[in-house]
């Protein structure tokens, strides 16, 4: 118990000492050890980069998972060391209640097929941006906390006790020079027209004890400078390896940026699927597609210039009475008035021979026919003829 007070005063009398060398440094009345200015801009790149990256971190986190309290509960799974339980994605949510829905509704009925079509694709969705969030999290997220966790945790030490290096070496040198300044005091030359030799034997003791402190002062000193150096050096070591950090998370960046790229890549695959497969579906939008919307695809400028369907002709087949091979491309000619020049905002692959394949930006010559699914209009380009769909176009006047 005596040790530990003991300790405990020689602390408090650092920390007090050290606080009032603080101060008297800010105001001027000390002098203070500068570091070069490569070792001041090393401390600034270092500085720089840890409050950048966990800028960066925090955000691709808000990015990963956007619930706050999910992020909460997952970083009290990670600081006990327990499994983050496994919970589904919004995509993934959405998909059950639309496979749901689509049994009560009745999976055969238009609607019902429709939902089970889309909740399949939402489930695909969901699934490509749980391997998204996994491959994040493991090749950017941890890089970029194992930096902070880590490397600069070592550097803030280093750091902590190159400061304490160098407040000691300046309280050394404080020493040393009030020490010199005694000696000099101690050892001017005394008024020879004083008459008492007692105070010629005080001023020569006091001389030789002073040179004596001046030798210890002056021992502390260097001792305390090469505490310092070799401090320092680690500490810029440390620093200089911030150029290595940068390096590894410049990978890490490349590997998210893939992942990204696959997982929106794999999200438009999936829709452009979804979109060829509702736009087979016969009767889907029987009832509702001269007042519904067109989607979201579709320019401002292809909604001004629709063209409108034609009347349906007594006997004309119709997508509800005629399946896809119906149509007989050799037959099918351009009306007299209707068609229209339209610019093709996607590439669109053709999924049998009666679909024209569409390469984006490339302009085609369109018009409807008769009983025609207002969704699909026919497409000429040059010999080439056949449908296409009206949400990859951009109608023109």
């Amino acid at each position: 118990m005596d040790f530990n007070m003991k300790k405990l005063a020689s602390d408090a009398g650092v920390f007090f000492s050290r606080a009032v060398q603080f101060t008297e440094e800010k105001l001027g009345q000390a002098e203070k050890t500068e570091l070069d200015a490569h070792f001041e801009n090393l401390l600034a790149r270092a500085d720089i980069t840890k409050n950048w990256t966990e800028k960066i971190l925090h955000q691709t986190e808000v990015l990963l998972q956007p619930n706050p309290s999910a992020r909460v509960e997952e970083f009290l799974y990670e600081k006990l060391d327990r499994k983050v339980p496994s919970r589904v994605t919004n995509g993934e949510l959405l998909a059950q209640y639309m496979v749901e829905a689509a049994n009560d509704f009745g999976p055969g009925t238009p609607y019902g097929k429709t939902l089970l079509k889309v909740g399949e694709t939402q489930k695909r969705l969901g699934g490509a941006e749980r391997d998204f969030m996994h491959s994040a999290s493991i090749n950017f997220l941890n890089p970029l906390r194992n930096f902070l966790e880590g490397d600069w945790r070592t550097i803030t030490k280093e750091r902590k006790i190159l400061e304490n290096r160098r407040l000691d070496l300046d309280a050394c040198k404080a020493r040393l020079k009030k020490a010199k300044a005694a000696e000099a005091k101690a050892s001017a030359v005394p008024d020879f027209q004083e008459t008492r030799p007692r105070n010629y034997i005080l001023s020569a003791s006091a001389s030789a004890l002073w040179s004596d402190e001046v030798e210890k002062a002056e021992h502390e000193r260097r001792l305390a400078q090469t505490e310092f150096d070799r401090q320092a050096e680690v500490t810029r070591l440390l620093l200089e390896g911030i150029s290595s950090t940068h390096v590894n998370h410049l990978r890490c960046l490349h590997e998210f940026v893939e992942a990204q790229t696959t997982y929106y890549a794999q999200g438009y695959q999936c829709m452009l699927d979804l979109q060829k497969q509702l736009g087979r579906f016969p009767g889907t939008f029987v009832g509702n597609a001269e007042s519904s919307p067109p989607p979201a695809t579709t320019s401002p400028t292809t909604v001004a210039a629709t063209i409108p369907a034609m009347p349906t002709l007594v006997g004309a087949a119709t997508p509800a009475t005629a399946g896809e091979g119906a149509l007989n491309l050799n037959d099918v000619k351009p009306p007299a008035s209707g068609t229209r020049k339209a610019r093709v905002l996607y590439d669109y692959e053709a999924a049998d021979s009666s679909e024209l394949a569409l390469l984006a930006d490339e302009m085609i010559t369109v018009y409807s026919l008769p009983g025609m699914d207002p969704d699909w209009l026919i497409g000429e380009r040059g010999n080439q003829k056949g449908k296409v769909p009206v949400t990859y176009l951009e109608l023109l006047s």
